[in-house]
């Protein structure tokens, strides 16, 4: 057996065990070819090297800021709706807040994209929603990995995952450490989950695979909702907002910033304060996307419970000064006044507190 001939058949093996490294081999054109449409000058070297190189300049003391994530079960609902490219953004974006809460700007990405039996054209969707978000951030999609995974997922199914490295100068961090009594709590709205309460989102709409057929479970997510004026579909997976095009301008008049993902409101905002301050926040001061109430109602889950598990309307709370506030609010889209910042009162078990007509949620 010639040499060509082992190496076929060798290949041949890997993909009967689940591996196709032909098709792997052929996706690398199509993924540099993204990667090509999100760079920036700093970069180094070619695309598809074991490592990706960036050159660091421009700062006089740079730190550096990295935060890595995943998208969550919001995938599996992706798959069902062949919506792809939207889970792309989710990542970059939501990774684009985490660093954005150091004051940091985003410089490169690298995604992780693990499957079993996706298709060449949905592996390329997935990536080509991480390149859009890069370019339209200005990101340098530096690099990523795909791996096939039989054994691990379910046929058809795929984890998403990216780090995210951005910069900051020293001494321009914004950590939290100057926020005091007096202060204002401003807020960015969400436009519905962005990537986080999937796993009660598909419970509560019968969207798991152990309530049907995924036929019927298309189905479910496919239709219209009069409650919210479009499909499931459409509410569910409208991408991650990324509040850095927002915000890059304003950043040295901010205190703090604290991105509402897992944990709730309340959970986040209290990473941001310092231990002598509580936060009083008026939830009506922000609109709630309606595919909240109709979890609530479907669910029967607790007021208390919806606002731990979903951000409720709510995808940034930043702390100002009360003398800048107003300018504040007039030079961030979407801006508004959500709440104040006390002295810190031993009596109460949470440092942020949130009410609506006057009273606690």
């Amino acid at each position: 057996m010639s040499q060509t001939e082992r190496i076929e058949q060798s290949a041949s093996a890997y993909a009967a065990a689940g591996v196709d490294v032909d098709a792997n081999d052929r996706l690398i054109p199509r993924y540099r070819d993204l990667a090509f449409s999100a760079t920036r000058a700093e970069q180094l070297g070619e695309v598809g090297a074991f490592s990706g190189l960036f050159e660091l300049s421009g700062y006089d003391r740079p730190v550096l800021a990295a935060s890595t994530d995943g998208v969550g079960t919001k995938v599996m609902l992706a798959s069902l709706a062949g919506r792809l490219e939207g889970v792309g953004r989710d990542l970059v974006n939501h990774c684009i807040n985490d660093i954005l809460c150091v004051g940091a700007a985003p410089l490169f990405f690298l995604d992780y994209l693990a499957a079993n039996e996706l298709s060449e054209d949905d592996k390329v969707a997935v990536v080509s929603g991480v390149a859009a978000a890069c370019r339209e951030s200005g990101i340098a999609l530096l690099g990523g990995e795909t791996a096939d995974m039989p054994d691990l997922y379910p046929a058809g199914h795929f984890d998403l995952a990216g780090t995210i490295v951005g910069v900051v100068e020293r001494g321009r961090e914004i950590s939290g450490a100057s926020i005091a009594a007096g202060d204002v709590v401003l807020g960015l709205p969400s436009n519905g989950l962005h990537t986080n309460g999937y796993s009660l989102a598909r419970q509560v709409f019968g969207l798991r695979p152990e309530d049907g057929s995924w036929a019927d479970r298309q189905a479910r997510l496919g239709r219209f909702e009069p409650d919210l004026n479009e499909t499931l579909a459409d509410a569910l997976l409208r991408p991650h907002v990324s509040y850095w095009p927002g915000l890059r301008g304003s950043l040295q008049s901010i205190k703090g910033i604290a991105h509402i993902t897992g944990g709730g409101i309340a959970g986040n905002v209290e990473r941001v304060l310092p231990d002598d301050v509580h936060v009083v926040l008026d939830s009506s001061c922000w609109p709630e996307p309606p595919i909240f109430e109709l979890i609530r109602n479907r669910a029967g889950v607790s007021t208390a419970e919806m606002y731990r598990v979903f951000n409720m309307g709510l995808g940034m709370a930043i702390v100002v000064a009360a003398e800048d506030a107003d300018a504040m609010v007039d030079e961030i889209d979407d801006a508004t006044r959500i709440g104040e910042v006390l002295p810190g009162d031993s009596s109460v078990s949470s440092r942020v507190a949130i009410i609506r007509a006057g009273k606690a949620v």
